[in-house]
């Protein structure tokens, strides 16, 4: 069976009755795979996301599918329905984009925080491995903060990083100094894991159609809530008003800044992982500046 007869028996099986595709276009949706949006026959559309290096990338749409079922959960921030998936794709319903609300940035902070409040939990990790671009996320389950952040996300981030260059390179004696001073850096907040987007910058959220925040394409796992702010934070898209409105809901602890610097840095290592030295100086710069 080819892959648009397995799209439309995955879609039949979902809606209980026979989805025979009747036109696909092309469209946006995470960098690193094929995406479209096809229409059925009585005019029903979905988004359908295909990725050639599948078999390389083990779990790739199985973990984005339960991700998106445990997003939408809570019910507290719009996220796009999921209908099917297997090793090759996976299938949602597709939403009309909009224009963004006068106070979408307040929208998307109060959600989040709603999201995070609605999702605690003790431990840290997630169901399985699951992927930040193409790089595996490791997520074994830590009852430890501090462990879980210097085991599976920066101390993983650096051993790939070991594996392209020397053992006396900068930006590695950095890091193991950094990893030798979590304790004291983000150690001293006692709070609960929370279900994370995990990769929530302006690309990975939009507005639907009423003009209210939507968030998609997640590395999910559950951390601690400063944690999703490190990404907001790297590429810009969100800004004070969306923080201010999170804050409203559910107040930051003191000296959130510094920390949030560090949980920025995962995402510039990673993308010093997927993308090159563009980003080294941007590393280099965290570091020091959070050492």
């Amino acid at each position: 069976m080819g892959l648009q007869e397995r799209i439309e028996a995955a879609i039949s099986d979902h809606i209980g009755k026979p989805a025979r595709l009747s036109s696909t276009r092309a469209s946006s949706g995470g960098c690193i795979n094929n995406s479209r949006v096809v229409t059925l026959d009585d005019g029903s559309r979905f988004f359908v996301k295909t990725n050639s290096q599948s078999a390389a990338l083990p779990g790739l749409f199985e973990t984005e599918y339960l991700a998106l079922q445990r997003l939408r959960a809570p019910g507290v921030i719009d996220v796009p329905e999921p209908v099917a998936c297997d090793a090759d794709f996976i299938i949602m319903y597709a939403f009309n984009p909009g224009s963004k609300a006068a106070d979408w940035h307040e929208q998307t902070g109060c959600g989040l925080a709603r999201l995070h409040q609605a999702t605690c939990q003790d431990q840290f990790g997630f169901d399985q491995l699951n992927y930040i671009g193409t790089t595996a996320q490791p997520n074994d389950w830590h009852d430890n903060w501090v462990d879980f952040y210097r085991e599976q996300r920066l101390g993983w981030q650096l051993q790939v990083f070991a594996a392209k260059t020397t053992a006396d390179d900068q930006l590695l004696l950095l890091g193991e100094r950094l990893l030798q001073q979590l304790d004291n850096i983000i150690g001293q907040v006692q709070e609960p894991a929370v279900l994370l987007h995990g990769d929530l910058w302006s690309g990975n959220a939009a507005a639907n159609a009423s003009g209210a925040p939507i968030i998609f394409d997640p590395a999910s796992y559950y951390g601690q809530r400063e944690a999703e702010l490190g990404m907001m934070r790297l590429f810009g898209g969100f800004g004070p008003r969306c923080e201010a409105a999170y804050n409203e809901v559910w107040p930051l602890e003191p000296e959130a800044d510094r920390r949030i610097a560090l949980y920025r840095l995962y995402h510039e290592l990673n993308h010093l992982n997927l993308f090159g030295s563009g980003y080294y100086s941007s590393c280099i710069d965290t570091l020091r500046g959070v050492l």
